[in-house]
Protein backbone atom coordinates (compact mmCIF):
# COMPACT_ATOMS: atom_id res chain seq x y z
CA UNK A 1 0.00 0.00 0.00
CA UNK A 2 1.62 3.14 -0.81
CA UNK A 3 2.19 6.00 1.68
CA UNK A 4 2.45 8.57 -0.91
CA UNK A 5 0.34 11.40 0.55
CA UNK A 6 -3.01 12.39 -1.74
CA UNK A 7 -2.75 14.93 -3.99
CA UNK A 8 -5.18 17.48 -3.32
CA UNK A 9 -6.76 20.35 -4.96
CA UNK A 10 -8.77 23.39 -3.05
CA UNK A 11 -12.44 24.39 -4.58
CA UNK A 12 -14.29 23.35 -7.11
CA UNK A 13 -15.32 19.75 -8.76
CA UNK A 14 -12.21 17.89 -7.17
CA UNK A 15 -13.32 18.95 -4.07
CA UNK A 16 -16.68 18.03 -4.05
CA UNK A 17 -15.80 14.99 -5.56
CA UNK A 18 -13.14 14.21 -2.35
CA UNK A 19 -15.65 15.57 0.41
CA UNK A 20 -18.73 13.30 -1.07
CA UNK A 21 -16.39 9.96 -1.34
CA UNK A 22 -14.89 10.34 2.00
CA UNK A 23 -18.16 11.24 3.84
CA UNK A 24 -19.83 8.01 1.81
CA UNK A 25 -16.08 6.18 2.77
CA UNK A 26 -16.98 6.90 6.61
CA UNK A 27 -20.82 6.25 6.41
CA UNK A 28 -20.19 2.77 4.89
CA UNK A 29 -16.98 2.30 7.33
CA UNK A 30 -19.37 2.42 10.21
CA UNK A 31 -22.30 0.41 8.70
CA UNK A 32 -20.06 -2.70 8.18
CA UNK A 33 -16.34 -2.72 9.16
CA UNK A 34 -13.22 -2.09 6.95
CA UNK A 35 -13.38 -5.75 5.67
CA UNK A 36 -16.38 -5.51 3.51
CA UNK A 37 -16.02 -1.83 2.39
CA UNK A 38 -15.94 -2.06 -1.46
CA UNK A 39 -14.55 0.96 -4.24
CA UNK A 40 -17.88 0.06 -5.65
CA UNK A 41 -20.23 0.59 -2.69
CA UNK A 42 -18.49 3.81 -1.83
CA UNK A 43 -18.62 5.17 -5.69
CA UNK A 44 -22.71 4.41 -5.39
CA UNK A 45 -22.77 6.52 -2.21
CA UNK A 46 -21.04 9.24 -3.52
CA UNK A 47 -22.75 9.45 -6.53
CA UNK A 48 -19.23 9.31 -8.74
CA UNK A 49 -17.23 6.71 -10.70
CA UNK A 50 -15.36 4.51 -9.46
CA UNK A 51 -12.60 5.13 -11.80
CA UNK A 52 -12.46 9.22 -9.93
CA UNK A 53 -11.93 6.83 -6.80
CA UNK A 54 -9.10 5.01 -8.17
CA UNK A 55 -7.63 7.98 -9.68
CA UNK A 56 -7.28 10.10 -6.55
CA UNK A 57 -6.88 7.13 -3.67
CA UNK A 58 -5.15 4.47 -5.86
CA UNK A 59 -6.30 1.69 -3.43
CA UNK A 60 -9.40 1.02 -0.87
CA UNK A 61 -6.80 0.71 1.86
CA UNK A 62 -5.00 4.66 0.98
CA UNK A 63 -8.99 5.30 0.86
CA UNK A 64 -9.75 3.98 4.01
CA UNK A 65 -7.17 5.92 6.02
CA UNK A 66 -7.46 9.10 4.50
CA UNK A 67 -10.97 8.97 5.01
CA UNK A 68 -10.31 8.22 8.79
CA UNK A 69 -7.14 10.72 8.76
CA UNK A 70 -9.37 13.68 7.23
CA UNK A 71 -12.39 12.82 10.08
CA UNK A 72 -9.97 12.73 12.49
CA UNK A 73 -8.51 15.99 12.02
CA UNK A 74 -12.07 17.84 11.86
CA UNK A 75 -12.51 16.37 15.50
CA UNK A 76 -9.62 15.36 17.25
CA UNK A 77 -7.71 18.30 16.65
CA UNK A 78 -4.76 18.67 19.37
CA UNK A 79 -5.79 21.37 21.46
CA UNK A 80 -3.67 24.44 22.80
CA UNK A 81 -4.86 25.08 26.48
CA UNK A 82 -1.32 26.15 28.24
CA UNK A 83 -0.23 23.18 30.17
CA UNK A 84 0.14 19.46 29.44
CA UNK A 85 -3.03 18.87 32.12
CA UNK A 86 -5.42 20.92 30.21
CA UNK A 87 -4.25 20.03 26.89
CA UNK A 88 -4.83 15.89 27.50
CA UNK A 89 -8.26 16.62 29.30
CA UNK A 90 -9.29 19.02 26.31
CA UNK A 91 -8.60 15.75 23.94
CA UNK A 92 -9.66 13.67 26.13
CA UNK A 93 -12.98 15.46 26.29
CA UNK A 94 -12.41 15.38 22.31
CA UNK A 95 -11.88 11.76 22.28
CA UNK A 96 -15.32 10.89 24.54
CA UNK A 97 -17.38 13.56 22.19
CA UNK A 98 -15.89 11.45 19.29
CA UNK A 99 -16.89 7.77 20.37
CA UNK A 100 -19.51 8.72 22.09
CA UNK A 101 -21.44 9.93 18.97
CA UNK A 102 -22.97 7.48 17.14
CA UNK A 103 -20.51 7.63 14.14
CA UNK A 104 -17.68 7.71 16.38
CA UNK A 105 -19.33 4.57 18.37
CA UNK A 106 -19.82 2.82 15.33
CA UNK A 107 -16.83 3.10 13.82
CA UNK A 108 -14.93 2.09 17.00
CA UNK A 109 -16.79 -0.82 17.72
CA UNK A 110 -16.67 -1.66 13.82
CA UNK A 111 -12.47 -1.07 13.99
CA UNK A 112 -12.38 -3.45 17.40
CA UNK A 113 -14.72 -5.77 16.58
CA UNK A 114 -13.10 -6.82 12.66
CA UNK A 115 -10.21 -9.23 12.25
CA UNK A 116 -7.68 -7.30 11.04
CA UNK A 117 -6.35 -9.03 7.35
CA UNK A 118 -2.72 -7.74 6.49
CA UNK A 119 -4.21 -4.48 4.81
CA UNK A 120 -6.69 -3.86 7.62
CA UNK A 121 -3.73 -3.99 9.81
CA UNK A 122 -1.49 -1.75 7.66
CA UNK A 123 -4.56 0.89 7.28
CA UNK A 124 -5.24 0.49 11.28
CA UNK A 125 -1.15 1.17 11.88
CA UNK A 126 -1.10 4.15 9.86
CA UNK A 127 -3.63 5.92 11.20
CA UNK A 128 -2.93 5.77 14.83
CA UNK A 129 0.56 6.54 13.79
CA UNK A 130 -0.70 9.73 12.50
CA UNK A 131 -2.98 10.58 15.10
CA UNK A 132 -0.06 9.78 17.76
CA UNK A 133 2.52 11.96 15.73
CA UNK A 134 0.40 14.40 15.56
CA UNK A 135 -0.64 14.91 19.25
CA UNK A 136 3.22 14.65 19.95
CA UNK A 137 2.81 18.39 19.65
CA UNK A 138 1.37 18.27 22.90
CA UNK A 139 4.60 16.80 24.42
CA UNK A 140 7.18 19.20 22.29
CA UNK A 141 5.44 22.30 23.84
CA UNK A 142 5.08 20.43 27.42
CA UNK A 143 9.05 20.13 27.21
CA UNK A 144 9.63 23.75 26.55
CA UNK A 145 7.59 24.34 29.31
CA UNK A 146 9.66 22.91 32.05
CA UNK A 147 6.57 20.32 32.23
CA UNK A 148 7.35 17.09 31.50
CA UNK A 149 11.50 15.53 31.82
CA UNK A 150 13.12 15.24 28.56
CA UNK A 151 13.42 11.63 28.85
CA UNK A 152 10.04 10.47 28.77
CA UNK A 153 8.62 8.90 25.89
CA UNK A 154 5.52 10.89 24.14
CA UNK A 155 3.95 8.19 22.91
CA UNK A 156 4.23 6.08 25.74
CA UNK A 157 2.84 8.66 28.03
CA UNK A 158 -0.13 9.49 25.17
CA UNK A 159 -1.29 5.62 25.87
CA UNK A 160 -1.30 6.04 29.56
CA UNK A 161 -3.63 9.15 29.06
CA UNK A 162 -6.10 7.28 26.07
CA UNK A 163 -5.79 3.96 27.02
CA UNK A 164 -8.71 4.37 30.29
CA UNK A 165 -10.93 6.23 28.14
CA UNK A 166 -10.98 3.55 25.41
CA UNK A 167 -11.37 0.63 27.67
CA UNK A 168 -14.40 2.88 29.48
CA UNK A 169 -15.92 3.28 26.11
CA UNK A 170 -15.38 0.06 24.98
CA UNK A 171 -15.12 -2.75 27.02
CA UNK A 172 -17.12 -1.49 30.65
CA UNK A 173 -19.00 1.21 29.22
CA UNK A 174 -18.89 3.10 32.19
CA UNK A 175 -19.43 7.36 31.35
CA UNK A 176 -16.33 8.93 31.18
CA UNK A 177 -17.11 12.56 32.55
CA UNK A 178 -14.70 15.41 33.59
CA UNK A 179 -14.45 14.30 36.81
CA UNK A 180 -12.42 11.08 35.74
CA UNK A 181 -10.72 13.24 32.81
CA UNK A 182 -9.36 15.17 35.64
CA UNK A 183 -8.15 12.45 37.46
CA UNK A 184 -5.96 10.41 34.61
CA UNK A 185 -4.82 13.41 33.31
CA UNK A 186 -3.59 14.36 37.39
CA UNK A 187 -2.20 10.30 37.60
CA UNK A 188 -0.21 10.76 33.73
CA UNK A 189 1.58 13.85 34.55
CA UNK A 190 2.19 13.21 38.35
CA UNK A 191 3.68 9.54 36.68
CA UNK A 192 5.46 11.47 34.23
CA UNK A 193 7.45 14.28 36.40
CA UNK A 194 8.22 11.30 38.85
CA UNK A 195 9.69 9.02 35.94
CA UNK A 196 13.34 8.27 36.41
CA UNK A 197 16.27 8.46 33.61
CA UNK A 198 16.77 4.57 32.12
Amino acid sequence: MTTDPVRRRPGGRSAKVRSAVTAATVELLAESGPEKLTIAEVAARAGVHETSIYRRWKTRERLILDSMIELSAELLAVPDTGSLRGDLIALGQKIVGHGTSPLGSALVRGFAAHEDDADTARTRHEFWENRLTGAEVMMERARARGELPAHVDSRTLLELFVSPIHFRLLLTRQPVDSRYLERIADITVAGAAATPPT
